[in-house]
């Protein structure tokens, strides 16, 4: 596991000054399915629920997310004092539904009312102009999707930290997306938590129930391949993953969900290792794979 320096509390004048070190981690999760928070089913929502415990133990002063489902022409933060909670729950194929009505029906008023972070949405868009983009817009209404609050609902259940998004572009290519974590890497010195969340597979139109428990080869060949670049750094390879990856385009028919994982990886530096952290299959082809990126010194 890589190392972050804690919370220190340093006293000067009688006062107590809390100082937020160098982060040494970024992450890219699988955020799967929109019922991960009441699907105990899941092992990947265990996963989840053990971040504190067995991934990572240590409070960022704020959390960037990168998710797949803001996808804009240009790159957007949201600049809020407060996040609202985004139930963007539709276009789903029936088998991410399967679970209790009811059960679903009380999902729909789960909430993650984590504050905003706004200082944090004008650094990140401070970063990207002065790495060369000509324009950063500012959203000041959105809230969290739940590529965001998903995740965070089951690893930061206080919801007290505060969080920003990050949209990202799916007319533009990995390379662009990787430069974005590169302008970026100067946050982890911040004390900000930079995680980008998709999904190792996203091919939703070839899920099915009847093949939970079964991986198609396709997938397994396009993860394995994944898992392999990564472990092995080969961090060019990922991206240009659409001409270099078995089954780019079976396992990602759209980019947006593999674009967080190259911010991700540009945010932790050419050089850093890479950690399988969690693997795990649904409904035949739905990857939960997930990985730390370390930044070596």
């Amino acid at each position: 596991m890589g190392l972050i320096s804690s919370i220190e509390l340093a006293f000067s004048n009688n006062s107590i000054l809390i100082a937020h070190k160098t982060m040494k981690d970024t992450f890219y999760i699988s955020h799967g399915s929109p019922t991960l928070p009441i699907d105990e089913s899941l092992p990947a929502r265990e996963f989840m629920v053990s971040w504190k415990e067995k991934v990572f133990p240590h409070v960022p002063k704020s959390i960037l997310v990168i998710s797949g489902h803001w996808d804009t022409a240009f790159p957007a933060v949201n600049v809020v004092q407060h996040n609202l909670t985004i139930h963007d729950f539709y276009g789903f194929p029936d088998p991410l539904y399967k679970v209790p009505f009811l059960l679903f029906l009380s999902f729909l008023f789960l909430k993650y009312p984590a504050p905003g972070a706004p200082e944090l949405a004008l650094r990140v868009k401070e970063l990207l102009m002065a790495s060369g983009l000509e324009r950063v817009d500012e959203d000041k209404e959105r809230g969290l999707d739940h590529g965001a609050w998903v995740p965070l609902f089951l690893m930061y259940p206080e919801a007290n930290i505060p969080v920003c998004q990050l949209s990202i572009q799916s007319e533009r290519d990995g390379n662009y997306h990787y430069n974005l974590g590169k302008a970026l890497a100067p946050l982890k010195d911040e004390g900000v938590l930079i995680m980008g969340s998709g999904a190792a597979t996203h091919n939703l139109e070839v899920l099915s129930q009847d093949l939970d428990g079964v991986v198609l080869p396709w997938a397994l060949e396009f993860d394995t391949w994944l898992k392999d670049a990564l472990l092995q750094g080969r961090y060019e390879d990922v991206n240009q993953y659409e001409v270099k990856a078995p089954h780019a385009k079976m396992a990602h028919p759209w980019p947006d969900h593999f674009y967080p994982l190259h911010v991700a990886i540009g945010a932790a530096g050419e050089n850093a290792k890479a950690k399988l952290i969690h693997e795990s299959w649904h409904l035949g082809s739905f990857s939960y794979a997930s990985y730390q990126f370390t930044t070596l010194s």
